[in-house]
């Protein structure tokens, strides 16, 4: 029998886990919307005020949820492989191969969803998770330096180092926005072929450039092993012991909030070479990133450890147990409205409107997860991932309990 969305679940830890990945996929679907899904056009005609309105939600918004949302999916595919790996060592079986083929199967999804959207991050991760193979053995300790070292950018510092004799000045944008820039001219006004083609050609250059400009290469394997490490101690048990070190952790990152900002706010005024500035930003741009995605996490979890904070929380655990599905529709439904080939919304919807969107967009969604998970033990999208990872595969692999692991994060 599936559980009805009414009806409590034993396992508190994986019900946190399903909650925060909901919660993940809800603030990504409204950043996605008021970007326009990558289209950036700012309506004309709109009142000075609802003008001025758009742009405070537009700044709070990526101050709050811009590369932490994100984050938060990256740190949950770390712990998602270790409760698959995990599960596969305790039959005395290596799960790593088969987690190899499973990237290669995310990669498939991750073009498709490519096709309709250039910012896909499921191609991304499918690539990055492979890393997590080599570190799997690890010790503890010697994963947590190796994630600690990536955090800290050793790139953009050695970027950093060579440029710290150039002359002030401005240096020319990055690549990424030209490509980005060149995006809009299909988006706007090409036919879904035309879109299909320069999401998965341009699109995909400019998501590569991109991320490799802002640190997220890095940071991306970071949090998949910070994610694996925080699985292997337990750390989304809800008990005592862990609600002492969300706590600890909680004020640990609100106390770097401060001089995070204050530093990263004043690096214009302190350097005046961009040559040195801009590898200093992508250091310090991904920590300021990392921190405030630790305050949304341990702040979610002491919320959901209070009975009134998972009631309400609780909610968004359906679809996060549908994160593929929900992820992939939420693609596919955001440029159906808001590119030209659809119903061309980029043209009329401002930021207040492009939110509004995306919030009945989540609400619809997350009905929709309900009820279908009334009716099936795992979402539509999770349930062919889960049977194409496990295709030849002796018949007790297909007995796990996939309605609780296995999610794209």
């Amino acid at each position: 029998m599936t559980p009805s969305p009414d009806m409590p679940r034993t396992d508190s830890r994986l019900d946190l886990v399903d909650a925060l990945r909901g919660f993940a996929i809800v603030s990504i679907m409204l950043l996605h919307n008021i970007e326009h899904f990558d289209l950036y056009f700012s309506p004309p005609g709109e009142p000075g005020w609802l003008k001025e309105l758009g742009q405070h939600i537009w700044d709070a918004m990526f101050a709050v949820f811009g590369g932490k949302s994100y984050a938060i999916f990256a740190l949950l595919f770390g712990l998602t492989f270790h409760l698959q790996y995990d599960a596969r060592a305790r039959r005395g079986e290596d799960f790593r191969p088969r987690f190899a083929w499973r990237m290669l199967l995310l990669l498939g999804f991750g073009l498709v969803n490519s096709a309709f959207y250039q910012g896909d991050i499921l191609a991304i991760y499918a690539v990055f998770g492979l890393v997590l193979i080599p570190v799997a053995r690890l010790r503890t300790r010697t994963v947590f330096l190796l994630a600690c070292f990536l955090s800290l950018q050793p790139l953009a510092w050695l970027d950093a180092l060579a440029a710290l004799d150039s002359a002030p000045g401005k240096l020319p944008n990055p690549e990424s926005w030209s490509l980005y820039g060149r995006a809009n001219q299909y988006l706007m006004h090409g036919s879904v072929l035309d879109v299909w083609i320069g999401n998965l050609t341009n699109g995909k250059h400019a998501v590569l450039l991109w991320s490799w400009e802002n640190g997220r290469v890095l940071q991306i394997p970071a949090l998949f092993m910070f994610g694996m490490l925080a699985g292997r101690l337990g750390l989304f048990a809800i008990n005592d012991r862990n609600r002492s070190i969300w706590r600890r952790v909680f004020f640990g990152a609100l106390l770097l909030l401060g001089p995070l900002i204050f530093i990263r706010g004043h690096l214009e005024a302190w350097i005046a070479a961009e040559a040195l500035r801009r590898p200093l930003d992508a250091v310090w741009t991904p920590l300021l990133n990392l921190d405030i995605m630790l305050l949304l996490v341990t702040g979610f979890a002491l919320l959901f450890r209070r009975p009134a904070g998972a009631r309400v929380l609780g909610k968004l655990r359906w679809m996060g147990r549908m994160s593929l599905t929900s992820y992939m529709m939420q693609s596919i439904v955001g440029t159906t409205l808001y590119y030209g080939f659809g119903f061309g919304l980029y043209a009329v919807a401002g930021t207040v409107m492009a939110l509004s969107i995306g919030i009945v967009l989540a609400m619809l969604q997350g009905t929709f997860s309900a009820w279908w998970l009334r009716h099936h033990k795992q979402g539509p999208l999770e349930t062919l991932w889960h049977r194409l990872t496990w295709i030849g595969a002796a018949s007790s692999h297909g007995a796990q309990p996939a309605t609780r692991v296995n999610n794209p994060s």
